[in-house]
């Protein structure tokens, strides 16, 4: 089973930067997929990215795309968010996620197998 232990989070003020780590237990292989996505109070979970393992294609949200990049290191097992310019509205828990299998559209939280704890993310205007 893969546990994921993200870390990264914090407060940082509007324009500003964050980078947040997800850390895998196990080899990449049991895993096809590497997501983030984040959940803001009263609202439902929302996908934000995705990288494959396996030739590093990467998937975003509209609203994330051109701040947002996310990356991987699998000698490290570890996927990354980079996040730039952030908003107000990009206040949220953030989630790392491991999907099993390959999806054409990986953007549902039903789509993946794993999930990590957390990590809270504000952004101050």
């Amino acid at each position: 089973q893969v546990q994921l232990v993200e870390s990264g989070g914090g407060l940082v003020q509007a324009g500003g930067s964050l980078r947040l780590s997800c850390a895998a237990s196990e080899r990449t292989f049991s895993s096809y997929a590497m997501g983030w996505f984040r959940q803001a109070p009263g609202k439902e979970r929302e996908f934000v990215a995705t990288i494959t393992w396996s030739g590093g294609r990467t998937y975003y949200a509209d609203s994330v795309k051109g701040r947002f990049t996310i990356s991987r290191d699998s000698a490290k097992n570890t996927v990354y968010l980079q996040m730039n310019s952030l908003k107000p509205e990009d206040t949220a828990v953030y989630y790392c996620a491991a999907a099993s299998v390959y999806y054409s559209e990986p953007y549902y939280p039903g789509q993946y197998d794993y999930w990590g704890q957390g990590t809270q993310v504000t952004v101050s205007s």
